[in-house]
């Protein structure tokens, strides 16, 4: 027995870094899948795994989220779990931050989660079932510099914490994970300072940087039903360092 047998979810950004573990992982605990992804090679791949099912999607199109939620219905019968994982970074400093840079990590990250909640909600209220984890950032809690990442990260945290209220009502749990600096194809850059990495782990109380696993395992837990009772929840996972 499977911890998401007989569920059907939903990842964004599942065809890479940490969604992808996600996918792997919700599959492998019973779940049927779908991998929501800009990325079509990825897409692709995603699909030749058992149970995972790729589907392209465009998190700050509306009409894609429609579409997506449509498709899955049809095609599944209903709707457990959702994932907004989707997301771009950039560690510009804020006297380079441009209108363009805002928008672009704004309608990505922060407008793209508000349209999952938004379109995904009707599905799970008429099931009166429903969990949903959205993926912000430890940026959004702390200090870590002036740029829109951050900003639109913490936008991630306030609709979290409105959505919980509002959706509970409906049996739709909704909660937030913050990771730290997690190594996959997003933070290559910074990883490639080794002097950089170096200074980020002495930081750390965990003394490493984290893994795609550390955030998949506490989603896992979240959109389980061992987590029937919590909604509205922050879990922050960066090794001890926005403790500090």
């Amino acid at each position: 027995m499977g911890r998401l047998d007989n569920k059907v979810a939903i990842v964004t950004g599942g065809a890479s870094g940490i969604g992808e573990y996600m996918v792997d992982l919700f599959s492998k605990e019973g779940a049927t899948v779908i991998a929501a992804d800009i990325n079509q090679e990825a897409l692709e791949r995603a699909s030749q795994k058992e149970n995972v099912h790729g589907l392209k999607l465009d998190v700050s199109n509306e009409e894609d989220w429609k579409q997506l939620l449509q498709d899955v219905k049809e095609r599944f019968g209903r709707i457990d779990i959702l994932v907004n994982n989707a997301g771009i970074s950039s560690e510009k400093p804020m006297k380079d931050v441009t209108m363009d840079d805002w928008q672009k990590l704004s309608a990505i990250n922060g407008f793209g989660t508000f349209l999952g909640l938004k379109h995904v909600f009707p599905y799970m209220e008429e099931q009166k079932s429903g969990a949903i984890v959205n993926i912000s950032s430890y940026t959004a809690q702390i200090g870590m510099g002036v740029n829109p990442y951050a900003a639109s990260k913490g936008s991630v945290r306030a609709i979290s914490k409105a959505a919980a209220v509002q959706f509970g009502r409906s049996g739709i749990r909704v909660n937030t994970l913050f990771p730290g600096v997690i190594e996959t194809p997003m933070t290559k850059g910074l990883q490639s300072s080794q002097a950089a990495v170096e200074q980020l782990i002495a930081m750390t109380p965990l003394k490493r940087l984290g893994q795609p696993a550390d955030i998949a395992n506490a989603a896992l837990f979240l959109v389980s039903d061992e987590a029937s009772y919590i909604s509205g929840a922050e879990l922050t996972i960066d090794g001890g360092y926005s403790a500090q």
